[in-house]
């Protein structure tokens, strides 16, 4: 008896589906992420060529768009050209939504699409999906998600409804929601792009501006799990508890805001071309904002180059430690930071294991850590020296603000992104993308367990001096 042929219908969705799984599956989760973010750039400076985009009498070659393409798609918000006038109205939104995509992260969109298609998800690309949003938990991620995009969209309404209070009386209805939804989108992105007239620094003393603004960059840099977490805990605080993550990122975030908040306020006070002119009210908003926009947020509502060198320098640490790990932000991350200085710390007390509330940190986390800030600052110090060989002519301050700034994401300037000449803005354009998948990436490469233990054990050597 013969064996009735398979139907047609079954065996080619298969054979079609297998390649696609195969050729993903080929990825480790940071080359995924990384070649994503590669291609995100490419498609944003393909779409910032179409016409009726730039606005006519803007003069932008294509090195400028990649870098504006690059600067969207990275969440970073350095401009060659003032955005609202160097692009119009299509071309403002292209920005914000490639920084809206850049923010909740190019594959978690992709599986939203998989959502709407139907499209099974599977583990292969769940993984990846882990590793985009540093999720806990593999079984939990498509849940996850779909939060934190419910989660995402309400903290930028309300943010859109607290900005459209002043922007509506202001700028009229129509115009006055529009730059309400931009600045609250590009806020809680930390992408720092800006399209008002007449920018931000008009706002240096607005309190319902600054706080809101100031604290959607807050909300975007702590990152989705720790905002989450928090949450449930709110809700339910004996059913879910703080991670000891979230205490980390919480505790060292307060910190950094509130003595960089302080820093400023005594370095800037008698400035009267920054603090000097407000007053004590508007002083105290003017100091908190510029503590919180180098978490990763980009926006200014003083003008940087006329800070004094101290604060100059504490922005510029500031920018380097960054916000939290799976947000918005860049930097070496707040816990990175945290940890390196609790081991330093431990090493002066003459302890063994680093112990934060009431639990012991792995070796790992601290070699880890370690790594992430010897290769960023290696990152650095490489786009600083490069910058410097191609523009001699700018100062040495100005590009090495502009160079912490690219690789944290921050879109902090010092008005010197306009002067830098297209080798330096290609420079820039590798740091922002670097700076983006960079610290991530490489934290996601040092956890996974690719190696296998060796069979072969050398000998430890305790003869070798270190600091």
């Amino acid at each position: 008896m013969t064996r009735p042929p398979h139907p047609p219908s079954t065996s080619w969705p298969r054979a079609s589906g297998r390649p696609r799984r195969a050729l993903v599956a080929r990825f480790t989760p940071p080359q995924l992420i990384a070649l994503v973010y590669l291609v995100g750039i490419a498609l944003g400076t393909a779409l910032l060529h179409l016409p009726g985009v730039v606005a006519p009498g803007a003069e932008l070659n294509f090195v400028d768009r990649l870098f504006t393409a690059t600067s969207a798609i990275c969440i970073t918000g350095l401009v060659v050209a003032d955005t609202g006038e160097a692009f119009t109205r299509p071309g403002q939104l292209l920005i914000l939504l490639l920084a809206q995509v850049g923010g909740l992260g190019i594959l978690t969109f992709g599986t939203l699409f998989a959502f709407l298609t139907g499209r099974r998800v599977n583990f292969s690309e769940r993984q990846h999906l882990v590793q985009q949003i540093n999720a806990l938990d593999v079984g939990g991620v498509l849940p996850l998600i779909r939060t934190i995009f419910l989660y995402t969209f309400v903290a930028e309404a309300a943010g859109a409804a607290l900005l459209a209070l002043r922007f509506v009386p202001q700028f009229g209805v129509g115009e006055g929601l529009y730059q309400a939804l931009f600045h609250s989108v590009s806020a809680y992105n930390n992408a720092g792009f800006v399209v008002v007239p007449g920018g931000m620094a008009q706002y240096a003393a607005d309190p319902l501006v600054s706080l809101t603004v100031g604290g959607l960059i807050v909300l975007g840099g702590l990152g989705f799990l720790v905002q989450l977490n928090v949450l449930a805990h709110l809700r339910r605080p004996r059913r879910s508890r703080l991670l000891t993550y979230s205490k980390i990122t919480l505790v060292t975030t307060g910190l950094l805001l509130g003595l960089g908040a302080l820093l400023l306020l005594g370095l800037e006070w008698g400035n009267a071309r920054t603090f000097g002119a407000l007053e004590a009210p508007g002083k105290l908003i003017a100091a908190f904002f510029q503590s919180v926009t180098p978490r990763s947020g980009g926006f200014a509502t003083v003008d940087i180059s006329s800070l004094t060198s101290a604060s100059l320098f504490l922005l510029m640490g500031l920018m380097f430690i960054g916000a939290n790990s799976g947000s918005t932000g860049g930097g070496i991350k707040t816990s990175t930071f945290a940890i390196l200085v609790g081991s330093a710390w431990n090493m002066v007390r003459g302890r063994g294991d680093l112990i934060v509330f009431g639990r012991r940190i792995l070796p790992e986390n601290l070699v880890r850590a370690g790594t992430v800030t010897t290769l960023y600052t290696l990152m650095v110090a490489t786009a600083f020296f490069a910058l410097l060989a191609t523009n001699p002519k700018l100062g040495f301050t100005h590009l090495l603000f502009e160079t912490v700034s690219a690789a944290a994401t921050v879109g902090l300037s010092m008005n010197t992104t306009h002067l830098i000449n297209d080798p330096g803005l290609i420079i820039l354009t590798v740091l922002m993308y670097l700076g983006r998948i960079g610290p991530v990436t490489f934290a996601v490469a040092f956890s996974l367990r690719s190696q296998q233990s060796r069979a072969v054990k050398y000998p430890p050597e305790r003869d070798i001096l270190v600091g």
